[in-house]
């Protein structure tokens, strides 16, 4: 029979074990881990939740379990734990592997560290934790040794690093954590991504990553098939993040006007102008700088009346960055009427999807990237909606073999042209980088893991439980909305307005007061560790709530409490 998840390996017995408690808790699990898990792991992992304990959120002035000392096992009952018995006080980094007889400490010292993951991972999924146990910078400097030393230190005091490193980051895969695009944490990518560190190899060529490069190759493929491009021609790299993606995209449309560029340099072409939507990412501006050229070459377009003004002062359009998903408001550009526009003017044509991308995934929501097909090159991030473990962002290029035109090099050391096998898996010249990450298992083992289907579920959730925010808060006294309509992502915009001011004649005092509500609010929730969402200014507005859903891990039910939290800690303001 399947699992029901992950809190089933208790099995039918797990309530003779747990007493009272329910068998979907964390405790109730650990306790069902220690009889059936080998090598004492289960007993282990239950002493690391007990001294997980003093994370759980708890009213002020709450009674924590005191601290255990270092290097025990941190139970407070008697167990089957084995941590006390095993020495690294006395053993260092050189006692491992490749050390000789260094196998057993290494696999001792791995599955503690293990242990401490796994630990935490349970932690973070628990309502109970806090999202994060919050201090100040130069609080959390003087509460533990930072600082590099000449001497080596021993690896006990290396595990002690990796509790306390835990023990004050950021939960991200709490369901209760909203506060960036990137939320979440999916088993089967993080096992990923373990593997992927174990292998430790470069993206660079065939001979060194060969199963990676293969699965960049089809998954790419799958993704431009997704886009629409024919039979999924063309070309695409996974790259350190949607900034990089989309400066890559401004890269090759320059390159594609002008190809002298590349050994030239910009004195040889005339002045370059793009254009942008409105609100779109600012790492449109900041690719425009690196490349050299310029921020004031960056034009917020509105329509085609932009164009013609460039063309008429002498500039020559290169290139338009449509959003499919903008950061703050989670608006769509209109792709096909930018379409008809690039055509017109024979301009590249990007589209930022960076976080609207993943959208395709859904044949209930893909209509609002209509038009996409018609774009030269596409930002696409699947650590965003798809919950893909930090990082996984992928640039995807319609015209096959301009990206090595653009960007090879021939380092003779690498890319040697008389290899053995078909040169064209040598992917690293076509990369800005040298040296790439091996970000595609993660995203390959995930959509091995769900399927289409499964993404498309995850993705439809997100959306229903945004929805679900939208039309409790619109009409809900003391809340108003930022813009008018339902949101077309998961972005939910919003300004709270505690009973002090919700009735201020004065506008402009008004104003005023709402600006510093958002921080007081957003301050508290994270010195109280039980939710996180994020606030900002744009344009004229003073500052407002920004919520995104893209966890997996919430339901409706962390919807109605980040309401509640809300009114709970902004009442007084």
């Amino acid at each position: 029979m399947a699992s029901h998840g992950f809190w089933s390996l208790g099995g039918d017995n797990a309530g003779a074990n747990t007493g009272s408690q329910s068998p979907s808790t964390p405790r109730a699990w650990c306790q069902a881990a220690a009889q059936k898990l080998s090598g004492g792991i289960g007993s282990k992992l239950c002493a690391l939740l007990n001294v997980g304990e003093v994370e759980k959120a708890a009213e002020p002035g709450a009674k924590q379990p005191p601290e255990t000392a270092a290097g025990t096992c941190g139970c407070n009952k008697s167990c089957n734990c084995t941590k006390a018995a095993v020495g690294f006080s006395d053993l260092y980094s050189t006692d491992l592997l490749p050390a000789t007889d260094g196998d057993t400490k290494t696999m001792t010292f791995l599955q503690e560290v293990v242990d401490i993951l796994l630990a935490y991972i349970v932690e973070s999924f628990d309502r109970e934790t806090k999202v994060i146990d919050f201090h100040y910078p130069n609080e959390l400097l003087q509460m533990n040794n930072w600082e590099l030393q000449d001497e080596p230190a021993t690896l006990d005091d290396i595990l002690i690093s990796c509790r306390a490193t835990l023990k004050y980051a950021i939960k991200t895969a709490h369901p209760r954590y909203f506060n960036q695009l990137s939320t979440g944490l999916d088993m089967v990518g993080l096992a990923a991504d373990w593997l992927t560190s174990t292998a430790n190899t470069n993206m660079f060529t065939y001979e060194v990553a060969p199963v990676f490069v293969l699965l960049e190759y089809v998954t790419l493929k799958k993704m431009r098939e997704i886009i629409g491009w024919p039979d999924g021609r063309g070309d695409g790299i996974f790259s350190p993040g949607g900034a990089i993606s989309n400066m890559y995209a401004m890269l090759l449309a320059r390159f594609k006007m002008f190809p002298e560029v590349k050994e030239k340099g910009m004195s040889s072409v005339p002045r370059l102008v793009a254009f942008t939507s409105e609100h779109s990412h600012f790492s449109i501006k900041k690719g425009a700088a690196a490349l050299g050229i310029g921020t004031e070459s960056v034009i917020c377009i509105k329509a085609d009346q932009s164009i013609l003004v460039a063309l008429v002062q002498g500039f020559v359009p290169f290139f338009v960055s449509a959003t499919a998903g903008t950061t703050v408001y989670g608006a769509f550009d209109p792709l096909i009427a930018i379409s008809d526009i690039c055509k017109k003017y024979n301009i590249w044509m990007h589209v930022d999807g960076a976080w609207g991308g993943s959208l395709l995934m859904s044949r209930r929501h893909r209509w609002k990237l209509d038009g996409v097909e018609r774009a030269n090159s596409v930002t696409w991030n699947p650590h965003k909606m798809m919950s893909v473990p930090l990082q996984c962002s992928a640039l995807l290029v319609r015209e096959e073999g301009l990206m090595q035109n653009c960007n090879q090099m021939h380092a003779c050391y690498l890319f040697q042209q008389d290899k053995h096998y078909d040169l064209s898996y040598d992917t690293g010249d076509k990369a800005l980088q040298c040296g790439r990450h091996v970000d595609i298992f993660k995203l390959w083992l995930m959509w091995r893991a769900k399927g289409t289907i499964g993404f498309e579920a995850q993705i439809d959730k997100c959306l229903e439980l945004s929805e679900y925010l939208y039309n409790k808060i619109k009409d809900r006294e003391g809340y108003e909305m930022v813009f008018d309509g339902k949101p077309q992502h998961t972005n939910v915009c919003f300004w709270y307005l505690p009973p002090g001011i919700r009735y201020m004649e004065d506008k402009e005092e008004r104003k005023k007061h709402l600006h510093k509500v958002a921080p007081v609010i957003k301050a508290r929730m994270m010195e109280y560790g039980t939710t996180m969402v994020s606030y900002q200014p744009q344009g004229d507005k003073v500052n407002f709530f920004r919520m995104v859903i893209s966890n997996p891990a919430a339901t409706f039910e962390d919807i109605d409490f980040l309401i509640e939290e809300i009114e709970r800690l902004g009442q007084d303001l």
